[in-house]
């Protein structure tokens, strides 16, 4: 099969990313003696830098790894939680029926920070200095500005000249957009970074200790007393069209520490996949899997519209309980969501699918016999309707100028997250998924040089449901990386950006490899699609049902016959679908581990290394 690049293949280690310099970085890590954990880290740092439109430290990161040493998989629920004073009530006395999708009332605990650093003292090797320098390098000394980069400021430069001056002075000069290929530099994300170090070192000597006094001085400290301070006197304008002051206080982040958790498995064929929990969408990924192995894929080409058929109206039905069931609020049943991975509810659920026709409708299952309860949708178009859609929705923007309102039904993929997948020497493996805290999210923090992210808008103001707004619980995030083991064995790490998206594009990619036996590149570089059938998880939320986007690389015959089956097809641009990095080890016959990685195309940004 035509691949747009090789296979990387080595031993000593191997790395992928949705930017190149983020794999690079981990490469040199590996390179120095560090870990994958200390590479991996360093990575997502320097994400932050070089991706601002896609993920900030202000942020989320939930990451699955494999620790060799321990011989076991680890979740780390790297997603913060609502403020103590975020209630359904707290939004209804400000007029709102959904949390907006910018400013500051949607912020949850920036988690990305203290997340990293966990995984840093737990599994890593390399002193906090050295995992940090290489970010607070290119923050200081210069990062090239992608393409994606300058049109994601393009997009929001209004915004920032007219309302959200911090964030004009950080991104814009003069009021100008960077050029793509220019140089830009970030001083006040460099100092922060740089301050952080210090004073941690300060606490006295080891390695542990230095990491753990960088936490506190994140989440008690100087960040955590700016982020309050702005929280409470700046009001900010969002989706509302009006200003608000955020609920973020000193006291929700100091309280705050990601949980490490085992993740959530389902065997399928020789492979078992890994998941986040019920506060990610990663069980969607395993819901598809479960259907999925009474679908006979063998029998359908990957390029055919059986493959596609199969694997859309899996995930309608996952998504319909996804809506439904997941989410770590009160209103969550953990036997109700465990029962949604049997396999007599997935064979219930699969003989649903009609094999000649799309299904049309919002379907949630009734896993245990217990009747489903979904948020009202009628919110979703009032919001629209009655908001100030000028300056944006609730996901990053690129390219899209005022008025905004005529975003809102376009497919076009943005992309709002990044990937790091590394695996070292060793077999030591980590898939990390960082988002949030984007550049268009709120206004940048004048004196630490990041915004706040969002997240909170993925919480539903309706009352007794999984994922209701609760104060110090989770919403439901859809970011979700991916560890695989096969015969026992762990064998791959992976992920991609996109939103709702992410569980549909690595369900196909993982079914290239597992069922197909394509390679890594193969299964990512392979024409690829995914189905609007929900609400969105960013504001408004709207409403769509039944849509299919393909890439036009499938054959005419395929594209036919998907809509003959009914299925409403929009055709995207050729490489428009996923930004999957992906990495495996496996044994030779020889027992030496071999490494293997691949990234995709996609976005021109993404890139895989490896010796």
């Amino acid at each position: 099969m035509f691949t747009t690049r090789p296979e990387i293949i080595g031993t000593h280690g191997v790395a992928s990313s949705t930017h190149w310099l983020a794999a690079q970085t981990a490469m040199g890590v590996l390179e120095r003696g560090g870990n994958a954990f200390d590479a991996a880290v360093a990575a997502g740092f320097v994400l932050q830098v070089v991706e601002p439109h896609l993920n900030g430290v202000g942020g989320e990161v939930p990451i699955l790894y494999w620790s060799e040493r321990e011989r076991r998989a680890v979740s780390l629920k790297g997603q913060g939680c609502a403020p103590g004073e975020a209630t359904p009530q707290a939004f209804g006395r400000l007029g709102f029926e959904q949390v907006p999708g910018i400013g500051l009332l949607a912020a949850t605990v920036p988690a990305a920070f203290s997340t990293w650093m966990t995984m840093l003292l737990e599994q890593g090797s390399c002193p906090l200095q050295e995992v940090l320098a290489p970010a607070i390098r290119y923050a200081r000394e210069g990062f090239p500005v992608s393409t994606r980069l300058a049109e994601a400021i393009l997009g929001v430069r209004p915004l920032f000249l007219e309302e959200w001056h911090t964030s004009a002075d950080v991104w814009l000069d003069q009021g100008r957009v960077p050029r793509p290929g220019s140089l830009m530099c970030l001083p006040a994300w460099a100092s922060t970074m740089a301050r952080v170090v210090e004073e941690a070192q300060q606490a006295g000597p080891g390695r542990c200790a230095v990491i753990e006094a960088a936490m506190r001085i994140w989440q008690q400290g100087f960040v955590a007393q700016e982020i309050d301070a702005f929280c409470r006197t700046q009001k900010v304008r969002d989706t509302s069209g009006e200003r608000h002051a955020g609920l973020l206080r000193l006291d929700d982040m100091a309280s705050w520490r990601p949980d490490a958790e085992a993740p959530l498995t389902l065997a399928f064929g020789a492979f078992e996949v890994a998941k986040c929990g019920f506060w990610s969408q990663g069980p969607l990924m395993l819901q598809n899997l479960a259907m999925l192995r009474h679908g006979s894929l063998e029998q359908h080409a990957p390029t055919s519209a059986g493959f596609v058929h199969s694997i859309a109206e899996a995930t309608k039905l996952g998504l319909a309980d996804r809506l439904a069931w997941y989410g770590s609020a009160p209103g969550a049943d953990p036997k109700v969501q465990h029962a949604l991975l049997d396999d007599v509810y997935a064979r219930q659920r699969w003989a649903r699918v009609d094999p000649q026709a799309a299904a049309r409708a919002l379907e949630p299952g009734s896993p245990l016999g217990c009747s489903p309860r979904l948020p009202d949708l009628g919110v979703c178009e009032r919001s629209l309707r009655t908001a100030d859609t000028r300056y944006g929705l609730g996901e990053p923007t690129f390219l899209k100028l005022p008025p905004v309102a005529e975003w809102a039904d376009r497919e076009l993929f943005v992309g709002d997250t990044c990937q790091i997948s590394v695996i070292d020497g060793k077999g030591n493996m980590v898939a990390a998924t960082p988002s949030g805290g984007w550049l268009s999210s709120s206004p940048t923090i004048a004196s630490l040089g990041f915004a706040l992210g969002t997240r909170l808008q993925m919480a539903w103001l309706d009352e007794g449901l999984p994922n209701s707004l609760t104060p110090r619980v989770a919403p439901c995030t859809t970011l979700s990386p991916t560890l695989a083991m096969r015969d026992g064995e762990p064998c791959m790490v992976f992920g991609t950006p996109g939103g709702d998206q992410q569980d549909q594009w690595s369900t196909a990619f993982f079914l290239r490899h597992a069922v197909y036996g394509m390679n890594l590149q193969e299964a990512i570089d392979a024409p690829a699609f995914h189905v609007k059938h929900y609400p969105s998880s960013f504001w408004p939320r709207s409403l769509t049902l039944n849509r299919l986007s393909i890439e036009p690389r499938f054959p005419d015959a395929t594209i036919a016959q998907l809509r003959e089956l009914g299925h409403d097809v929009h055709i995207n641009e050729p490489w428009s679908e996923s930004r999957i990095s992906a990495c495996s080890r496996m044994r030779d016959a020889r027992g030496r581990l071999v490494l293997r990685a691949a990234a995709s195309p996609r976005g021109m940004q993404g890139y895989a290394v490896g010796r």
